[in-house]
């Protein structure tokens, strides 16, 4: 299968958009600009790669090699997708290879079907890692027996200290860490370590740790634990194991059996650095491959961490992994965002060394401009209430040519019909008998103009019997069908419509941010998170009319309601759209 190069797709949708508006041309240089440097195409991570490559350096002559390492305890997030353009784009840019490797070396919560939902959406982002797909958990005998080797050469041990005690020997510092078990000798350990495997011995009573150094500034290099007992059925090796390797040990040996140059991750990692480079020095005799940290992507009023992202989908608070509020890959799919857009987004964030806090509007911003020019316009009337037009046959129905999109930069001239009839369809909100200061729409005796067809005034309404407007009646001036009144008069507003005998019936949900907090890393340590839920984060109108043209639409399929936003049909539950993101926004990128 192939798939397009994500930078081809990025700058296919560029061109366009550059046309469009100011605030996407500053997003949209060929490569990230950092800090770091101003020279075009390049950010620290490339200058690094570039120095390792060129004559003399580490890797000169060498094929760039990385790879994305995902846990398989849940669906890939926005954040990922700044570490899959780096890993992939990474070996893209130097016609290197890039691995996908399932990172499974821990048996809690890792799951089938996170794997096979990771692997779908990369895929839509258009990479693909070819026929390098790797499991962590394939390496288990080869961590263990390089395990046993560090026992040998007296650089691990088997410690018997409780994970409570381990916390309290840690030491401060100044204050060095303790283990009394430290000095066993090679025989003892490998014996210790051996009966770990068999399963000798209780979850939690002992632990193999790297002999590195009790004393060191860097906590992470304080006799880590690289290995741990745990008696949990894995999801692809089942109970063959019950001793599991830590992260930290388990990665870097992965990386060098696969012949990776460039270990590309977050910042959180950065203090691991160290010991990833002991286990390579002291297992491979050199530093090969090189750990290099970039800072991670946060966006407003969303969480990032797994766990929190895992209770609101077990607790039902959101309608599973893919709802269109969260911050994961295929509920942004499932909203209707496009891989070009997430992608713009993730460039103009930019590759740096500090954390910084994005602004999710931003996203929206350079998606609506993407959709202004590609999206279908359709009608639809999202709150809709009765138009009768008195003067028109009540047997009768004639067809309108809508443009289908009229933005003069989309370059797009077709036009489809649409069905006009007695009884029409609009918006609640354009009929007041009482109208606002500056009202332009439909009011008692005044004139307004059916979008591309004709103009109509208000003569009177129907009401129940609680006194609700249940119908609007009108007369058309039935000389307007296709330009202006023969008089000159002016009418101030325009409005859409469709017709009740020719429209389809919808659910429609409008979103707004999943959380009322910006940054939702700022909350109390204390804090319940789900305490910061925005209670509006999804609006539910039943009873939308939309134009019988949209029968066919189908899930990925994006349209302008006009007027009213953004929208895509769900791919969960058929007769529902969800929108996408609405057509204005006071937020400048």
């Amino acid at each position: 299968m192939q798939f397009p190069s994500w930078a081809v797709i990025i700058k296919n949708c560029f061109c366009t958009i550059l046309r469009h508006t100011r605030s996407v041309r500053k997003i949209m240089a060929e490569e990230i600009k950092t800090p770091e440097t101003e020279e075009s195409g390049k950010n620290f991570i490339i200058n690094f790669i570039d120095e390792d490559i060129a004559e003399g350096g580490q890797f000169q002559g060498m094929t760039v090699h990385t790879r994305f390492p995902p846990e398989p305890n849940g669906y890939l997030h926005i954040g990922h997708c700044k570490a899959l353009t780096i890993d992939f784009g990474t070996a893209e840019r130097y016609n290197g290879l890039c691995n996908l490797r399932m990172d499974d070396t821990n048996p809690t919560k890792e799951d089938e079907e996170f794997v096979e939902a990771i692997k779908q959406d990369i895929h839509w982002l258009g990479f693909d890692w070819g026929d390098r797909f790797f499991y962590g958990s394939d390496y288990f005998e080869k961590d263990y027996e390089y395990a046993v080797e560090l026992i040998k050469k007296g650089l691990a041990y088997v410690c018997d200290l409780t994970p409570e005690q381990a916390r309290e020997y840690r030491g401060d510092i100044g204050k060095p860490a303790i283990s009394p078990y430290r000095d066993r000798d090679v025989e003892e350990n490998l014996d210790l370590f051996e009966r770990m495997k068999n399963g000798e011995f209780p979850e939690g009573s002992r632990t193999l740790r790297a002999k590195i150094d009790l004393a060191s500034g860097n906590f992470n290099m304080r006799d880590p634990v690289i290995y741990r007992i745990r008696y949990m059925h894995h999801h692809r090796q089942g109970d063959k194991w019950c001793i599991y390797p830590m992260y930290d040990f388990a990665h870097p040996i992965q990386d060098a059996i696969e012949g990776i140059t460039f270990s590309l991750c977050s910042l959180e990692f950065e203090n691991h650095r160290p010991l990833y480079e002991w286990v390579i020095t002291n297992l491979f005799g050199k530093e090969f491959p090189k750990q290099r940290e970039f800072a991670r992507l946060n966006v407003t009023n969303t969480v990032m961490s797994k766990r929190y992202l895992r209770e609101l989908v077990e607790k039902n608070i959101v309608d599973g992994w893919d709802d269109p509020r969260m911050p994961t890959l295929s509920g942004l799919r499932r909203r209707g965002y496009t891989p070009t857009s997430i992608f713009t987004f993730v460039k103009e964030a930019g590759i740096s060394k500090a954390d910084n806090l994005v602004d999710m509007r931003q996203l929206e911003a350079v998606l609506r401009a993407e959709l202004e020019l590609n999206a279908q316009r359709r009608v639809a009337v999202l709150e809709p209430v009765k138009l009768i037009i008195d003067n028109y046959p009540a047997d009768q129905c004639e067809y309108f040519d809508l443009p289908n999109n009229p933005n003069r930069d989309a370059n797009d001239t077709t036009t489809r019909k649409v069905a006009f009839t007695k009884e029409l369809w609009i918006e609640n909100s354009d009929f007041f008998e009482v109208p606002p200061p500056k009202f332009k729409r439909l009011t008692l005796g005044s004139e307004v103009r059916l979008m591309g067809a004709y103009l109509v005034r208000c003569t009177g309404v129907d009401k129940d019997e609680n006194g609700k407007v249940v119908a609007i009646h009108a007369e058309a001036d039935l000389e307007t069908r296709n330009g202006n009144p023969a008089d000159g008069r002016k009418v101030r507003g325009t409005i859409h419509w469709v017709s009740c005998a020719h429209c389809l019936d919808a659910e429609v949900e409008l979103y707004d941010k999943l959380f009322t907090e910006a940054n939702m890393n700022s909350i109390p340590d204390d804090a319940d998170f789900k305490d910061y839920l925005n209670p509006d984060s999804v609006k539910v109108l039943q009873g939308a009319k939309l134009e019988e043209s949209l029968k066919d639409a189908k899930p990925g399929d994006r349209f302008q309601f006009v007027r009213n936003g953004y929208f895509t049909p769900d791919s969960k539950h058929a007769g529902t759209y969800n929108r996408i993101v609405t057509l204005k926004d006071s937020f400048k990128v």
